[in-house]
């Protein structure tokens, strides 16, 4: 049980430390948001980098969104509006363009 909370633990630190992985990994969820289940499986992906990157009550601080609704908004059956998802990810500084774009770059590499 050790390895898995170790393995957590690595995670974690890399989304909350390498901005290259905490867009990569939203993007696999991104990817999956179609999917039977994709959203919640997104919205659990934007939940855990953001609990990384200084949890909900310092994106409540920063912008201004109540933390309790916060938390119900992005648990797996959550459902944030488009502004609130924004306003997190920007918060987090991962902006949802950041995401984006990223995705593309990763499209335009496996297509050379």
């Amino acid at each position: 049980m050790k390895s898995v909370g170790n393995h957590e633990d690595s995670v974690l630190e890399m989304l909350r430390t390498d901005e290259n992985f905490a867009l990569e990994y939203l993007v696999a969820a991104l990817e999956e948001i179609d999917e039977e289940g994709g959203e919640s499986v997104f919205l659990t992906a934007v939940r855990r980098v953001v609990e990384a990157r200084g949890g909900f009550a310092a994106v409540s601080n920063a912008t201004g969104l109540n933390r309790g609704n916060l938390y119900r908004q992005f648990s797996a059956d959550g459902n944030p509006g488009l502004s609130t998802l924004l306003k997190v990810l920007s918060a987090v500084g991962l902006g949802l363009s950041k995401v984006v774009a990223h995705s593309q770059d990763d499209q335009e590499h496996t297509a050379a």
